[in-house]
């Protein structure tokens, strides 16, 4: 239950309040750039076995919950920046496609509005439902190959929906919602940039999600301890890139 209670406070710290979000001309915009790394002794993280479907998905895939690059730079860290009200043109589209029984990509962040679908490439039954803390989101059966069904009426609010395939219970993934295009995820050497944002001072938030091994739920799926959120105010100069790096432990 602490777990719980923990995981939710972290996806509400996320989420924070929705604005209302205007595209408009961003004069003498700026932009964030930086890296998330991870210091210290990393946990270890064994692969994941595969407990259904083995002729179709193998016996075990990598743990992605933890992804290092090049000088410890950490891939699948979200970065938000907070309170714009007005702004560029979100990106518009994601597919979170279920492919090889693992879900790609691991780490999808998207902006409210944007059209977003859930795929299936596998000539197997996918089961693929999210949550938003404790409260439902979606619950979709993808029998087919190449089957897409459109999401993005579901997204109402702001958060980190988790998601799981519930006829896999070694397939995880996170699906970021923000109320703005401000949002980024970070790469393989662990880094990002977020251009075209209007000049002025915002909280910026790095999240990541929970690494620590916590063993397995009833169902067999690996647990974690809560995700991680980093936060520190930023301002962002007319025309210049202001800098923001994170740190894991």
């Amino acid at each position: 239950m602490l777990r719980r209670l923990t995981m939710l406070a972290a996806v509400v710290a996320l989420a924070g309040p929705a604005v209302a979000y205007e595209v408009a001309p961003v004069p003498d915009a700026g932009a964030v750039a930086g890296v998330v790394r991870f210091v210290g002794t990393p946990p270890r993280l064994d692969p994941l076995t595969v407990s259904r479907d083995r002729e179709a998905c193998g016996d075990q895939k990598d743990a992605e919950v933890l992804a290092l690059g090049p000088e410890r730079g950490v891939r699948g860290s979200v970065v938000l920046v907070h309170g714009v009200t007005r702004g560029k043109k979100a990106a518009g589209e994601a597919v979170l496609d279920n492919r090889g029984c693992v879900f790609v990509s691991h780490v999808t962040a998207v902006t409210l509005g944007d059209r977003t679908r859930v795929k299936s490439s596998d000539d197997t039954l996918h089961h693929t439902r999210g949550t938003l803390g404790t409260t439902p989101v979606f619950n979709l059966a993808l029998p087919s190959r190449e089957q897409m069904i459109d999401i993005t009426r579901r997204l109402t609010s702001p958060g980190a929906i988790r998601i799981v395939c519930d006829a896999h219970p070694h397939m995880t993934a996170w699906l970021i919602v923000h109320d703005s295009p401000y949002h980024a995820v970070t790469d393989e050497r662990g880094g990002y940039r977020i251009d075209g944002v209007p000049p002025g001072t915002y909280r910026i938030s790095m999240w990541h999600e929970g690494y620590r091994p916590r063993g397995l739920d009833r169902d067999g799926r690996p647990l974690y301890d809560a995700p991680r959120t980093r936060t520190k105010d930023v301002t962002i100069a007319p025309g210049a890139t202001a800098t923001a790096d994170f740190e894991l432990r």
